[in-house]
């Protein structure tokens, strides 16, 4: 994987770094954003994590996972270079208003906009943290034990622990360096996927009890209300969209968490070939070919229809 050298160059030259990454974050955003912190500031640069919304508590045992802020009033913003990364535009990650002395782009999203100075996005690449190891390596930098659990996670996150169709030898070698720097894939997994409080389990049994397949893809839901009931909030749904993909006839796994009255967050899972990506896009969001996001306005249940219309136009589950 080639880095760019405009990239090395101005991390190089420039001293601070507004490093953000998208709403909603999840171990790639947040493994690859601590890492390139964690990096630069090694390299005596002055670094600021931000991202809009707190580091979900599953997430906590990411080392240097209490340098993400979530409120950036007090900074002089004009002074920072934004370094976004896991997104593509700065609406993605909360940041729309705010002006920065220049921006790069650092993300691996199939849905590429035209925002930075400086881009660097690979779809192709299984995870941004993919790219920052290949980033940090480039720059010099040693991987640490700290850095290399922020990455080792990014990774396990994007390829579905080593599941995923985007799990290639590079990934598998990339992740066998990382172990040698000191991560250690059991105490990763285990906080990744073994460490649920009862609320959420009871949140994801009802999610499930939502269950309707159609035209074999499966829709799944949760609302308000069952965020009430089960005193829970939306960081507790991550993950519930890949479920219903283990029935063997599933194409796509639909998931809508409702945001506001008839406002759906929809996450979208796919199998083998089938592009969700392109479908997300039509409704405003984008992605992956395999997982990817929207939001549709509307009651549940014409929501439901809507997505399904734009999956038959799409030719992605056969007749």
């Amino acid at each position: 994987m080639k880095v760019p050298p405009e990239l090395l160059s101005f991390l190089k030259e420039q001293d601070r770094f507004f490093i953000a990454t998208h709403i909603n974050p999840e171990g790639d955003a947040l493994g690859s954003s601590i890492a390139l912190s964690l990096a630069l500031e090694a390299m005596g640069k002055t670094t600021v994590v931000f991202d809009r919304d707190s580091v979900p508590e599953y997430y906590r045992f990411l080392p240097g996972h209490e340098r993400v802020i979530s409120s950036a009033s007090e900074l002089k913003i004009m002074d920072f270079n934004l370094a976004l990364l896991d997104c593509n535009v700065p609406e993605r990650a909360g940041i729309g208003g705010l002006h920065f002395r220049s921006a790069l782009v650092i993300d691996h999203h199939e849905t590429e906009k035209d925002f930075g100075d400086i881009k660097w996005i690979m779809p192709d690449a299984a995870a941004t943290g993919m790219m920052v190891f290949y980033l940090i390596r480039e720059l010099g930098m040693k991987i640490t034990k700290e850095i290399a659990v922020n990455l080792y996670a990014a990774l396990a996150i994007d390829t579905g622990t080593f599941r995923y169709a985007n799990t290639s030898a590079e990934v598998l070698k990339v992740a066998a360096e990382l172990m040698e720097a000191g991560a250690n894939p059991a105490f990763v997994a285990n906080n990744l996927y073994e460490t649920w409080s009862e609320k959420r389990f009871r949140l994801f049994i009802m999610a499930l009890n939502t269950l309707e397949i159609r035209e074999r893809v499966a829709f799944t839901s949760v609302t308000r209300n069952m965020f009430r009931e089960t005193a829970t909030s939306a960081e507790d749904t991550e993950n519930f969209s890949g479920f219903p993909r283990m029935i063997r006839d599933i194409r796509i796994s639909a998931f809508f968490r409702e945001t506001e009255k008839d406002e759906w967050k929809v996450s979208l899972r796919s199998k083998g070939d089938i592009n969700v990506a392109l479908i997300a896009s039509d409704f405003g969001g984008g992605g992956h070919r395999n997982a990817a996001g929207c939001i549709i306005k509307a009651p549940l249940k014409t929501a439901h229809e809507n997505l399904l219309r734009k999956i038959r136009e799409s030719g992605s589950i056969p007749k």
